[in-house]
């Protein structure tokens, strides 16, 4: 495969005129519906909607006579649980 030296070398350096500095979790514009949605997920509300979650799965489960649906269920609490937990980990980099 023959690549053109000239188009390389001019996506290069258009790259690095482009190039900004990432600065991950300084904008604070959001930060309180971020809050927010965090401790929807993580407080009553999430428990609320993880408890539909694993109910509906079983239903769905005893009807289709699946656990696959109760496992869904389960893993819908899971995400909604620890979900803001991780992205948060991932966004600020404190993993």
């Amino acid at each position: 495969m023959k690549f053109n030296k000239k188009a390389v070398i001019a996506a290069s350096l258009l790259s690095l005129a482009l190039a900004t500095d990432a600065m991950a979790g300084t904008d604070t514009t959001f930060s309180s519906i971020y809050t927010k949605l965090t401790h929807w997920t993580q407080g009553t509300l999430g428990q609320v909607i993880s408890l539909a979650a694993f109910l509906v799965g079983l239903g769905a489960g005893v009807v289709n006579q699946s656990i696959i649906a109760v496992v869904i269920g389960i893993s819908i609490a899971l995400a909604l649980n620890y979900a803001p937990t991780i992205i948060g980990g991932i966004v600020t980099g404190l993993a």
